[in-house]
């Protein structure tokens, strides 16, 4: 029997119930930084465009203290959202809005109340709600007392806020995430773990046992989700980075499993419960003894996920045989594959990658997936449009429509799919660069990258493209023999 890999109309299909729809971050649409009892959190100190430690104020020129302000207009963006027909929004909740240093025993009503508001409006247009529970949101007073996931007593605090979260949101709320892209924190200490200690003085022993903390805080969330509601579904959330060998010498082969293997490991502590043993070989290496409880273990083996998700936006490429650039604007390494083109942020675009990854996932796991970011960041330029301002983001459309297609391939090779929220649905501020100009969504937002503009709402081209895939499920996708000329 040999394996096919043709694309046909009968491969584009989606099952009944896929979950279509947008995902956001509550740092990066949310703002009023300081309104309704909100607390500092790592992303108001951060310096534009810098993943650094923390200042000792908000810095003025950070785009995200007014975000997009979808704390006052989110009745009218979740309108926007239901008018594409969207079945899921992935939003996060801001840890310092309801809790606003992190480490107090009783929650701010005020916040609790704005998510009531923001899960009602989304209940009225018929829209499931998918939450993240900590989105690169750690409240800096953790982070300048406990130096972030470093210290064992955030397992304590983050288990009193999932537990707040799913008494007040676990009658209405099915769908949660515990840790953002939990493997970043490799790359990103402060922003991922909110660990005020630079990068240049974190010792490995440190970031491991800040990372082995999360992992224990996201089983003790599982746990008191399930013991809340049996009818919540947890799922861990993992960056993903298909990583191929540069070339075909075994050398190259090996470099490329050793780097896919840092991202794999979170997902086999999240879904198989304990530290795979090419993880404890690592730490061994590096000797690093972690601080490691039975009562740890028994959380990680008897409290595993019920799905994983994942964002993907790109692949790359390792080699140890030859000099090669590395990968410009990737924040998880690797070097450039001359096969690919790349977005102006120098993300090299594979779609194909994304059905890799679902199959390696799929098959490594058997958990049901869930692709819960992916889009395309650009440069997008109001016209005149004959219905009013928009965009005509033609090269976003494409981007897209490839990914999805390489998805319904990888549903009809098998792999179960609930569903896929593409990053942005609405422009955002920037995590990684704190612009506005990097956009992904379908919907433009009238603001740029010095804070100027009235935050006016315009639907983008890409806007009724994704209203009609929606609307068909799938069907209106285009496969590549049949692709409409590139922008």
């Amino acid at each position: 029997m040999t394996a096919t890999s043709t694309t046909s109309e009968s491969n584009l299909n989606f099952p009944e119930g896929f979950l279509w729809g947008g995902a956001t971050a509550a740092n990066q649409i949310e703002g009023a930084y300081n309104e309704g009892g909100k607390g500092l959190s790592v992303q108001d100190v951060m310096p534009r465009g810098i993943m650094a430690p923390p200042t000792q104020a908000p810095t003025p020129d950070n785009l995200k203290l007014e975000a997009i302000d979808f704390y006052h207009r989110y009745a009218g963006d979740i309108a926007l959202l239901a008018e594409m027909g969207f079945k899921v929004f992935r939003f996060s909740i801001a840890w310092s809005r309801i809790f606003p240093l992190g480490d107090e025993t009783e929650p701010n009503e005020e916040g609790l109340a704005f998510y009531d508001r923001v899960l009602d409006e989304l209940e009225k247009h018929g829209i499931e709600p998918l939450v993240t529970i900590s989105h690169y949101e750690t409240p800096l007073h953790l982070a300048r007392t406990y130096d972030g996931w470093t210290d064992r007593r955030l397992i304590g605090f983050f288990e009193r806020y999932a537990r707040t979260l799913f008494e007040r949101y676990g009658s209405r709320v099915r769908y949660w995430l515990t840790f953002n892209e939990i493997n970043s924190v490799l790359h990103e200490p402060f922003l991922s773990g909110g660990i005020a200690t630079p990068k240049d003085r974190l010792s490995e022993q440190d970031l491991y046992q800040a990372i082995h903390h999360e992992l224990v805080a996201s089983a003790a969330a599982t746990r008191i989700a399930h013991e809340t509601n049996p009818d919540i579904q947890v799922g861990c959330m993992i960056l993903a980075v298909p990583t191929y060998p540069l070339t075909p010498d075994p050398r190259d082969v090996w470099a490329a499993k050793q780097a896919e293997r840092a991202n794999y490991a979170f997902g086999d502590l999240h879904v198989r419960g304990e530290y795979p043993g090419y993880l404890r070989r690592t730490l061994r290496d590096k000797g690093i003894e972690l601080e490691i409880t039975e009562e740890d273990r028994a959380l990680l083996r008897e409290h595993t996920v019920d799905f994983v998700s994942f964002s993907y936006y790109m692949s790359v490429c390792e080699t140890v045989t030859q000099e090669a650039p590395a990968g410009r604007g990737n924040l998880m390494g690797g070097v450039t594959n001359p096969t690919l083109e790349a977005s102006e942020w120098g993300w090299q675009i594979d779609p194909a990658g994304l059905r890799t990854i679902l199959n390696d996932y799929w098959d490594r796991w058997g958990k049901p997936l869930f692709i819960v970011e992916n889009g395309l960041g650009a440069k997008d330029v109001l016209v005149d449009g004959p219905n009013g301002p928009t965009v005509e983001d033609d090269y976003r459309i494409a981007y897209m429509n490839d990914h999805l297609v390489q998805v319904a391939q990888a549903i009809a090779d098998g792999v179960e799919v609930l569903g896929y929220t593409s990053w942005g649905c609405i422009d955002l501020v920037s995590a990684s660069t704190a612009q506005m100009s990097k956009r992904y969504g379908f919907i433009y937002v009238d603001r740029d990258d010095d804070g100027n503009g009235t935050l006016a709402r315009y639907r983008k081209k890409s806007f009724d493209w994704y209203r009609d895939v929606i609307a068909s499920n799938g069907a209106s996708l285009v496969p590549p023999s049949q692709e409409p000329p590139r922008a």
